[in-house]
């Protein structure tokens, strides 16, 4: 099968965009916001996002540009190793292992937005009455698993249209509706009577309260720029294979984080004010915030059933654009590696993946493990990973594929962006890691920065001596 690419630079951006953007900024940012100190952790995820997020989104890039191939192919044939072929294989695992929650968060949306629309005809939507305990009745069961196949549904029916009248086509309409939309409901909740509280709690800059918090939401901060800029799982990496050489990947990878950080803020902005207008306890419901929170607030507003179809339409939206890239992984893998069709590479991929969500839409302990420590340690190893491969194996071919199509000033960053992903960042995520294990926990901060120092410098060893061994 011929290798397809973008049909324009615009197509390419909003597809990247399209799949950073998603339940990550919309679902998950406010809900981890709130369970980690409010501003302290916007703070945190803001620098995060620019010093991990970019050069990592510009390290993926350049592999898939200069590999033009899927994530496996890439790391084997630029190395000339199997062995980081089987790196490579890691992000099949980690996107099957996010799509088995990710889609049946999907359903949960699909959900809503059904009962949302139909409420109207129905005496009104079945969820303003209770939030919460709609929601503990259809987050989990046989129904959650209907409606996670159901999304799933949706989203191979994008990827099977390819790159150019799939994937690019369906992200050009869904980019701009999600803007217009959170842009107009930010602006309306804005008016509401104790918003100001709300902006308080999200913006609010408190630097006592920072330095308090700063190492504790370090991993939580982490793990979701990871997520939202969806690092680490190969989708970048995917999606720069079909992109041509007179593209500057840092001008389009500062575009895409640009757009991804704008969505997560907008969603915060319309989040938080709704909830505090209602005196609602921003962190309640945990990973069901979105859906009992947000709900219970809709519910005590005039014209909350029809802000209700607006909010969730753009959620579903969201949920959607990152599935597709998500499922675009595995597939590129199957047709680049093993020369299948797209059809049969989607049909064979949604049907284990139907299996693997059912299994966590059936089990609340198992998903709640899979979208937490799991998802956050594969995409974090993933992406430390493709870091050390790009300055210690590419080396200066890395740097030659930065500066092509770059302007000046971006080519003259090109080195201290190579240190950064050869030595810096991945100590950073080293530390996220260990954190997230509880090791800093039990030994401290300087120790653990002392070990992540020496695990990312003997692997520098090892990787420059062995040149692509692993």
């Amino acid at each position: 099968m011929g290798r397809e690419t973008w049909a324009t630079r615009t197509g390419f951006i909003l597809a990247a965009a399209g799949s950073a953007v998603g339940l990550g900024n919309i679902w998950r940012f406010p809900w981890m916001t709130a369970e980690n100190g409010g501003s302290a952790f916007l703070a945190v995820y803001l620098l995060v996002v620019l010093a991990v997020g970019v050069p990592g989104l510009l390290a993926e890039f350049v592999i898939g540009r200069r590999a033009r191939r899927d994530p496996v192919g890439a790391l084997r044939s630029l190395s000339g190793s199997r062995w980081w072929g089987v790196v490579g294989g890691l992000t099949v695992v980690t996107a099957i292992s996010l799509l088995s929650f990710y889609s049946v968060v999907g359903g949960w949306i699909l959900r809503y937005l059904l009962v949302s629309v139909t409420g109207p005809f129905t005496g009104g939507a079945a969820y303003l009455g209770a939030p919460g305990a709609y929601f503990e009745t259809v987050s989990y069961g046989v129904a959650a698993a209907a409606f996670h196949l159901g999304f799933l549904a949706l989203t191979g029916a994008v990827v099977l249209g390819g790159v150019r009248r799939g994937i690019e086509l369906g992200t050009k309409v869904m980019m701009p509706a999600i803007l217009a939309l959170l842009v107009g409901m930010a602006a309306w909740v804005a008016t509401r009577p104790g918003a100001a509280a709300g902006y308080a709690f999200f913006l609010g800059f408190e630097l006592d309260i920072l330095r308090a918090n700063a190492l504790s939401v370090l991993g939580p901060a982490a793990g979701q720029a990871l997520f939202t800029l969806s690092l680490g799982a190969g989708a970048m990496i995917t999606y720069a294979s079909y992109i041509g050489e007179d593209r500057s990947l840092p001008f389009d990878g500062s575009v895409i984080a640009l757009l991804n950080t704008g969505v997560g803020v907008l969603a915060g902005l319309v989040v938080f004010p709704l909830l505090f207008s209602q005196n609602i306890d921003p962190g309640t419901g945990g990973p069901g915030a979105l859906f009992v929170g947000v709900a219970a607030a809709f519910g005590a507003m005039p014209g909350g059933e029809l802000l209700a179809i607006l909010f969730f339409a753009v959620v579903a939206l969201a949920a959607l654009s990152s599935a597709i890239s998500m499922l675009e992984i595995p597939v590129a893998v199957l047709a680049g590696e093993f020369g299948w069709q797209r059809r049969p590479a989607v049909g064979v991929l949604l049907g284990g993946i139907a299996a693997t969500g059912s299994v966590t839409a059936l089990r609340p302990s198992l998903f709640a493990f899979v979208a937490g420590p799991l998802v956050d340690s594969l995409l974090t190893l993933g992406l430390i990973a493709f870091l050390l491969f790009v300055a210690w194996v590419l080396g200066r071919d890395a740097i030659s594929e930065y500066a092509t199509g770059a302007g000046p000033l971006a080519a003259r960053l090109a080195v201290p962006w190579l240190v950064a992903v050869g030595v810096v960042i991945p100590v950073v995520l080293v530390v996220t890691l260990l954190s997230t294990f509880g090791v800093t926990a039990s030994v401290g901060g300087p120790v653990t920065v002392a070990v992540a120092a020496a695990v990312v410098g003997l692997a520098a060893v090892g990787l420059r001596w062995g040149r692509g061994a692993v």
